[in-house]
């Protein structure tokens, strides 16, 4: 039997959550190795991060993502995906997820949602493109104050 690209996407996404959790949960960026998360990402895979947040960016490959949740790390002391819908599937997949935070620079919290554009291709996430509603609220929740004289 051979599985449609919608079982694919969905398989292949709902791992790499499941995985992403499990990273998490074992201390993530520079605690937990990034090979929980490998298997589901393509070597060359790509990550288009909003230019105004404090980890905007493109990142590429392996070396790039582990960077990316480093600094992400450093970023939010929490970064929970508190409920996912998957809106469509198949070879691009677009999944809604609302994130609860909590800044480290700041410790201010924020609920807000993302949307992400997923390509996958041969059982692996090629591209990641994260749409963020308000990119200013979360750059402001996570700047460092700076000191007034």
């Amino acid at each position: 039997m051979t599985m449609s690209s919608t079982t694919d996407s969905v398989t292949v996404l709902t791992g790499m959550y499941a995985a992403e959790a499990e990273y998490l949960a074992a201390g993530g960026p520079g605690e937990a190795s990034f090979d929980l998360l490998a298997p589901f990402f393509a070597p060359d895979v790509e990550l288009h991060q909003a230019e105004a947040l404090p980890y905007g960016g493109t990142w590429r490959g392996y070396n790039g993502m582990t960077r990316f949740f480093l600094m992400m790390g450093e970023v939010w002391e929490s970064f929970d995906m508190v409920e996912q819908e998957f809106l469509a599937t198949g070879e691009t997949a677009v999944v809604l997820t609302q994130v609860r935070a909590r800044a480290r620079a700041t410790g201010r919290e924020l609920n807000f949602p993302i949307l992400q554009a997923i390509t996958v291709k041969d059982g692996r996430i090629t591209e990641v493109r994260p749409f963020y509603w308000d990119t200013r609220a979360i750059a402001d929740a996570c700047a460092v104050p700076t000191p007034t004289e």
